[in-house]
């Protein structure tokens, strides 16, 4: 007999850690985990992660082996990242091309990716309230990686002088974060689940 997965998209808010709950009790009551936002299904995973300060999709599924595949098959997965001051061109190119990051120590150089400077986008007001122009001027980009090393991309805009101050995942292959608020969760059909993994080849 076989087994049906299920699979969910989540719009992670800020100030929640990517995982379901914590065996360790000092960390419960002073983290916040997915399970407050949701009865998931017992054995569900996320699939990768967003850090406690980054928010948007994310993705879960209670099928291990596909969640593996799809960690490892450099799906796109594209970002709004609202930036500390006016990024330049050159900025933006170098970003592009690729920059040094630090990772576990060493320097790291990231692969090329798309970037482009966007409008403010329409999105939901965060929870914890983002420094104002008052303070200096920001700036939105869109980036798309296939890679997913450590904070990359905050590291990525910090490397070429402009901090991440908000930091949003959009898109994870053909699944779009689209129109859904902080803390809501859709299901997802197995064939647009599995389409993830087939787009990035």
């Amino acid at each position: 007999m076989s087994y049906s997965h299920n699979h969910y998209k989540l719009f992670k808010p800020y100030g929640y850690i990517s995982q379901l709950s914590s065996n360790d009790p000092r960390q419960l009551r002073k983290k916040r985990f997915l399970n407050e936002l949701y009865d998931f299904d017992q054995g569900i995973m996320p699939v990768g992660r967003l850090d406690e300060k980054s928010e948007g999709l994310l993705l879960l599924t209670t099928d291990g082996k596909l969640s593996d595949q799809i960690n490892r098959s450099g799906v796109e997965k594209q970002y709004y990242a609202l930036l500390d001051g006016q990024i330049t061109d050159q900025a933006i190119t170098d970003l592009i091309t690729g920059v040094p990051i630090g990772l576990k120590g060493e320097k790291y150089q990231t692969l090329p990716c798309d970037v482009q400077r966007i409008a403010i986008p329409n999105l939901p007001q965060r929870e914890k309230k983002i420094r104002d122009q008052r303070h200096g001027s920001t700036s939105w980009i869109s980036i798309t990686i296939k890679e997913g090393k450590f904070r990359q991309v905050r590291k990525m805009t910090a490397a070429v002088g402009y901090p991440t101050l908000r930091l949003l995942r959009v898109r994870i292959g053909e699944i779009h974060l689209d129109n859904m608020q902080p803390g809501e969760v859709h299901a997802l059909t197995s064939t647009a689940f599995a389409a993830i993994e087939l787009h990035s080849k």
